[in-house]
């Protein structure tokens, strides 16, 4: 059997408990104040509960938010480039006054979650975060404006939790990083590429998995399904896309498919690493970073998450990144390529922006086949139709 890398600090976190301890932590939940979790701290709760932030136990402390915020490290000196926080109001804070632990639970249901050992509240420092992650003050930027949606405050704590949220969609691939783990090893894979994601796949994106995966034995796309902008292509309609992918382009022993619960920030380089990290809990040992990976507008430079890999010493992050450039096909070439293998101005190049893509959609008209397979125009047409 293969052995799979080590997730990042050495040990897979599981927070879920289980059997007698799972019933006492049920009683005890019972009496505590309780605290409702928005939807993009839930999603944080889930990657916490199993495993996907390792070595991450509970939502930081003081101490970590800063050291993070300034120097891209926990307070012990592992590489972490997002805090992970559970936000308060004034009100909140108010109500667990002196409370040694608090009941987590869902906007949804009022079935405890998970219970929360508070170790301190703290008051969040928005200009610095929003300066150190997102790299602007600017309120249009999402991930600065769900900043300033939060509360003034943090609950920093260890989490056991008793179950995972509820969820409606993408059972079969929903796999936790023990449960990914577990299938490269059944499938002998050593090495793993990760493949993240919040669009619908096109060829330029087919092209560069199916570069890396020459050079490793598996390929992992692992499309985030928590909260996206409004605008982007709804979880359930992008799966759909994914799933045509697979039935006829991609060989079944060599790729699969799982669902990454995250909530996008679109903290462009910054969240790059963090991407990176959780794969690598997830058992990737090579992660895909293209053009401007986790981008927003013009708030990052177009090779600004492949750079901020060469600010760690080698082997620090213990994943290695496969940088690729902007792809495309070339009707010159009658191949698809980027600019380190084709020699061709973009008078030659298939190259459609987002907008236009969209456009073309709305109209129900297909783009080129060099751009898009015509089974993901298909369910992108119908989906637009549909007004998804």
């Amino acid at each position: 059997m293969a052995e799979t890398i080590a997730p990042h600090g050495g040990t897979l976190v599981n927070l879920l408990a289980t059997g007698r301890e799972a019933e006492q932590l049920a009683d005890r939940a019972e009496h505590h104040p309780k605290i409702r979790v928005g939807e993009r701290e839930l999603s944080d709760l889930e990657m916490l509960t199993v495993g996907a932030l390792s070595p991450l136990t509970g939502f930081v402390r003081e101490h970590d938010y800063h050291s993070i915020l300034e120097s891209m490290h926990l307070s012990s000196g592992l590489p972490w480039t997002i805090p992970v926080t559970l936000s308060l109001d004034q009100d909140e804070v108010k109500r667990i006054g002196g409370a040694d632990a608090v009941t987590l639970l869902s906007a949804q249901s009022d079935r405890p979650l998970a219970v929360l050992e508070v170790e301190e509240v703290f008051r969040r420092d928005r200009e610095k975060e929003a300066l150190a992650v997102f790299g602007t003050q600017d309120l249009d930027h999402p991930g600065v404006r769900a900043l300033h949606e939060a509360g003034d405050f943090c609950l920093a704590g260890t989490v056991r939790a008793l179950r995972l949220p509820e969820h409606r969609t993408f059972a079969r691939y929903r796999l936790t990083p023990a449960e990914t783990r577990a299938e490269f090893e059944r499938r002998g894979w050593r090495t793993v590429v990760g493949f993240q994601t919040r669009n619908p796949i096109h060829r330029a994106h087919e092209y560069i998995q199916k570069c890396a995966l020459e050079i490793v034995d598996g390929l992992l796309v692992h499309p985030l399904v928590g909260a996206t902008k409004g605008d982007d292509v709804p979880a359930e309609v992008r799966m759909r896309c994914y799933e045509a992918l697979f039935a006829e382009y991609y060989p079944k022993d060599r790729a699969m498919i799982a669902v990454f619960p995250a909530a996008m920030r679109y903290a462009g380089p910054k969240e790059a690493i963090w991407h990176a990290i959780a794969r690598k809990n997830y058992g990737c040992t090579h992660f895909i970073v293209g053009r401007d990976h986790a981008g927003v507008g013009s708030y990052y430079g177009t090779y600004d998450a492949q750079k901020i890999f060469d600010e760690f010493e080698p082997g620090e992050l213990g994943i290695t990144p496969l940088r690729f450039e902007h792809s495309f096909y070339c009707r010159k070439c009658e191949a698809m390529g980027s600019p380190k293998t084709c020699p061709h101005g973009d008078e030659h190049r298939v190259i459609l922006s987002g907008t236009k893509v969209r456009e073309m959609l709305r109209a129900g008209k297909r783009p080129p086949v060099e751009f898009s397979r015509p089974e993901v125009a298909d369910i992108l047409i119908e989906a637009m139709r549909a007004g998804a």
